[in-house]
């Protein structure tokens, strides 16, 4: 296991969620500092181990749609922390989600890159 990986993806999990509901119309966020690290490490945790077997078991679907499928898991992750946080998150239409799901993947990929140096 990889764990300076893991904290990338939590860091970039709470700070994307942080960032969208300042900048993003129609995503609140009502929770705490500590919920926020909360949702990080929930977010972390999906994106470090849940996320790739999803990638693995929809590899051919991924080949067709040309990588659209990514989107879809991404999308279906952030949407699945929005539910489970409900008090804390709050991201109505799928257009702020789409957003979400952008800066996150965005912070994901530079923390991505930062991590490999």
């Amino acid at each position: 296991m990889n764990a300076g990986k893991l904290l990338f993806h939590i860091i970039s999990g709470a700070l994307g969620i942080f960032i969208a509901a300042k900048i993003v119309p129609g995503v609140e966020f009502y929770g705490t500092y500590f919920s926020l690290l909360i949702i990080g490490v929930v977010l972390g945790i999906i994106n470090f181990y849940i996320k790739p077997l999803l990638k693995a078991i929809s590899f051919p679907i991924m080949i067709l749609t040309l990588g659209l499928s990514s989107l879809v898991i991404n999308l279906a992750i952030i949407w699945l922390i929005e539910i489970i946080f409900p008090r804390e998150l709050e991201i109505t239409g799928l257009i702020p989600l789409f957003w979400t799901t952008l800066i996150v993947w965005i912070l994901n990929s530079f923390f991505g890159l930062q991590g490999k140096k």
